[in-house]
C-alpha cells in the first residue's frame, strides 16, 4: 500500500509512532502517552498490543533485539513508520491551518457587520 493510500492514522496509532521515537517497551508506551496527554489518551493493554502487533506487521516499528535478560520487548519506529508519521503530522497540521483561516475569516465578516 503507497504511503498516499493509508489514510488518516488512529490517535492511539499516531502517539505510539510519537513515543517510539525512542526505543520503549509497552508499559513505556503507555506511561509515556498518558503522561503527554495529561491523561486524556489511555491505552488499555489489548489496544495496545494489539496495535503494536500491526504496526510490526506493516513495518512502522519492529522490536529490538532482546538485551540480558529483560523479558520486556522494546519497540522503534521504522524508516517506513517515520514516513507515515511525518505524512499524518502535515496532515494534522493542514486541518489545524484550515480551522484557523476559516475561522480568521468568519471573525473578520462579524466585526464587518
Amino acid at each position: 500500500m503507497a504511503l498516499e493510500e493509508q489514510g488518516a492514522l488512529t490517535e492511539a496509532v499516531f502517539y505510539i509512532l510519537l513515543a517510539l521515537h525512542q526505543p520503549l517497551h509497552g508499559y513505556g508506551i503507555m506511561q509515556g502517552v498518558q503522561e503527554l496527554t495529561n491523561n486524556r489518551v489511555v491505552l488499555g493493554p489489548g489496544t495496545l498490543y494489539g496495535a503494536l502487533n500491526t504496526l510490526v506487521e506493516k513495518d512502522w516499528i519492529k522490536p529490538l533485539a532482546e538485551s540480558g535478560d529483560s523479558r520486556r520487548k522494546q519497540y522503534v519506529i521504522t524508516e517506513q513508520g517515520e514516513l507515515v508519521f511525518q505524512q499524518e503530522l502535515a496532515r494534522l497540521e493542514e486541518l489545524v491551518h484550515h480551522g484557523k483561516l476559516v475561522l480568521r475569516s468568519a471573525d473578520h465578516e462579524k466585526d464587518s457587520d
